[in-house]
């Protein structure tokens, strides 16, 4: 019988010593001080396992002071039992027949191989651990580095990571650290975007149509460097919208052509064809809306089935900066709040002195008065609330500063004279009047979600409201307001200010016009702002984007006849009328938002019946409404790329942009597959990692 083990029965099956005086019988303790004890059949007494296999066939020189009972005859003198057994433990052969069973068990080479494996699985595990620290920092954009190398953020997480992990320990104190440094940083940043932009490009090449809308805007980071950020707008096969930002592109001319080829080299690089190109959205600087060599005008040459929608909120701002402008009570008034806040702003002293007075009249909160904000018009509202909500404490603040001995005592005394006009409160109430509406108008058209239609819509709700404003009693009713503040703050009255006697030439020998009382007057500089804003929108508002999608909503929401649906390939006219005419005969609607909702409502198999309308649906929405989400991605180059991290390369701020942006797609990437794609780098990283494969 051959065994694989010592065989150690019970002791009772040993045959005893019988002695003159006494019997000896073995002791089972010994097993377990001596577990190389092997009792073999047919044998009487005990073998050493490990000699009587490897020495069944002779007992070589080396191994000759061995005992030939722990061979083959079998040890059976129990009285110098432990003594016997102890000599033969520590004899040559004995040790010579433990390391050929152990080699033989694990060959050296096996041994090796296990050693690697083992090594290279310690290696990736703490090459997951940088690449989870990397990603932790770039979803929060916290800076890497440090003052010093050791000193920054990446180096004292992963320490943090170390503390009771020996081997991660090891790794960090080794000269394998060297997959911590800058340049396994931005390609372990750049494996991680790269995945984000791709699983984006996926999903649109995976529609049932393939349509897409480019969105692009520019700004200058905190080293003056000029950054476009590119975004696409998709619509997914449950008809809902996103708007996902790629990334940022570093460019030294501005041009329109130079844009567009930047656009067009990045859907080169996505293999997004040109032909699946239904939409542009961008601010209305010449370089990018321009007639004939802005950006849109190059791309709709290449694709003319691509609108340019000017950005909704853009045109929105513009016709708040036209309307305020429009009148100099309204802009006097603006100027002062803004002289205010910076003022304000520039001096603590004058910041005290205002809560305190905001807390001995027993105010509750106080509000921040601010500066305006030279380019958001639509973002004014709340610094005019704030001053008029407490324009008494304002004004007790600047009595107080401007009877000290500070510097800016005679700044002080000169925005109270100028508060103290009644015009200022009633200035600020009609700006407030028109401004508020149009700050409601700029958030909704900012949300990514936003169409066209539906940006047509809302601003033909917010147009209709300002004109109904342009009626003597709404007007009274703001004029009576001011009135009663100016009273209980006992200001300078609302009065008319002072006018000009006109050139002969122009009036004639005829006396000039002058208005009987400041209602009379100021009514008509409130109806020129709204008169104004009734313009700017009708004229902003009308552009041939917007007409042309105007022109295929047609062809879905009323029965009537057009060729455009001959423009798109997409389009199968004879199918389109069909599958019209059967949904308008079953469903109700009255917008293109209604008919999406009807198709995410259907059963799959009934959807597949009108293929053709959801279609159209999908050209309608694609379109973005503005170019929002491009702008968005600016706060996180403002957190990413500071004045302490402005020698940042451009490879690495994309890298940071993409994963900081895109938050929850970095939450579901699998470190696994970064780290595998990192390791296939070179022939070297294999060696050291191995393969999670």
């Amino acid at each position: 019988m051959s065994f694989t083990k010592p065989n150690q029965p019970d002791p009772k099956f040993v045959r005893k010593q019988v002695m003159k005086d006494r019997t000896l019988s073995f002791q089972k303790t010994w097993y377990e001080k001596y577990p190389w004890l092997h009792v073999s059949p047919g044998i009487e007494g005990v073998l050493c396992f490990q000699c009587a296999k490897y020495y069944k066939s002779g007992i070589p020189a080396q191994a000759k002071s061995i005992d030939q009972a722990f061979v083959t005859s079998g040890y059976k003198n129990w009285r110098r039992a432990l003594e016997k057994f102890s000599i033969h433990e520590k004899s040559a052969g004995h040790k010579m027949a433990v390391t050929t069973a152990a080699y033989e068990r694990n060959p050296v080479s096996a041994q090796l191989s296990s050693a690697v494996s083992a090594q290279q699985a310690e290696n990736r595990e703490s090459l997951l651990k940088i690449i989870g620290g990397v990603m932790l920092l770039a979803r929060q954009g916290v800076a890497f580095r440090g003052h010093e190398h050791r000193q920054g953020n990446l180096d004292q997480l992963l320490k943090y990571k170390a503390e009771g992990d020996a081997a991660f320990s090891r790794w960090l104190c080794g000269k394998r650290g060297v997959h911590t440094s800058w340049d396994c940083q931005n390609e372990i940043l750049d494996l991680m975007s790269s995945s984000i932009i791709r699983e984006i490009a996926d999903e649109i090449r995976s529609l049932p149509v393939l349509q897409y809308a480019v969105i692009m805007d520019g700004t200058r980071d905190t080293s003056g460097v000029e950054q476009e950020a590119l975004c696409l707008r998709y619509v997914d096969k449950n008809l809902m919208v996103h708007e996902e930002f790629i990334g940022l592109y570093e460019t030294t001319s501005t041009t329109g052509e130079n844009l567009a080829k930047i656009i067009l080299d990045v859907l080169l690089r996505l293999n997004l064809p040109i032909s699946g190109l239904r939409g542009q959205a961008y601010d209305g600087a010449s370089n990018m809306s321009g007639k004939y060599a802005g950006a849109q005008a190059v791309i709709q040459r290449k694709q003319p089935l691509a609108p340019f929608i000017h950005c909704g909120a853009h045109c929105v701002n513009l016709v708040t900066h036209q309307a305020c402008s429009a009148s100099p009570l309204i802009r006097n008034a603006l100027d002062w709040v803004h002289d205010l806040g910076t003022f304000f702003g520039q001096s603590g002293k004058l910041k005290d002195q205002f809560k305190a007075i905001a807390a001995s009249e027993g105010e509750g909160s106080v509000k921040s008065i601010r500066p305006l904000c030279p380019t958001r018009w639509t973002v004014r509202s709340p610094a005019i609330r704030a001053v008029l909500g407490q324009y008494g404490t304002v004004l007790q603040s600047l009595d107080q500063m401007s009877a000290s001995n500070s510097e800016s005592a005679s700044r002080a005394e000169g925005l109270h004279v100028r508060l103290q006009q009644g015009n200022v409160v009633l200035g600020l109430m009609l700006a407030l009047d028109v401004i508020s509406e149009l700050e409601v108008l700029n958030a909704s058209l900012q949300r990514s979600t936003q169409t066209v239609e539906g940006m047509v819509s809302a601003v033909s709700v917010v147009q209709e409201s300002l004109k109904s404003k342009r009626t003597s009693d709404h007007f009274q009713k703001v004029f009576k307001e001011a009135e009663d503040m100016v009273e209980k703050l006992c200001l300078e009255p609302i009065a008319l200010p002072r006018t000009h006697r006109p050139p002969k030439r122009y009036s004639g020998p005829a006396p000039a016009h002058r208005p009987a009382s400041p209602v009379e007057f100021h009514r008509v500089e409130f109806y020129r702002v709204l008169d104004t804003v009734d313009a700017q929108i009708t004229d902003r508002f009308m552009q041939p984007g917007i007409q042309a999608l105007k022109e295929l909503e047609a062809l879905l929401l009323t029965p009537t006849e057009s060729n455009v649906a001959e423009k798109y390939p997409e389009l199968q006219w004879e199918d389109l009328k069909i599958q019209l005419a059967m949904f308008k005969n079953k469903y109700t609607f009255k917008t293109t938002a209604d008919v999406a909702q009807i198709l995410k409502a259907m059963p799959v198999e009934v959807r597949g019946l009108f293929e053709q309308v959801e279609t159209i649906v999908r050209l309608l929405i694609v379109v973005p409404a503005s170019s929002a989400e491009a702008e968005r991605s600016f706060s996180g180059l403002r957190r990413l790329k500071t004045w302490l991290r402005s020698t940042m390369t451009q490879k690495r701020l994309n890298g940071m942009a993409v994963c900081h942006i895109h938050q929850e797609r970095l939450d579901n990437l699998k470190r696994r597959d970064i780290a595998q794609t990192y390791i296939q780098g070179n022939d070297r990283r294999r060696e050291v990692f191995g393969s999670f494969l």
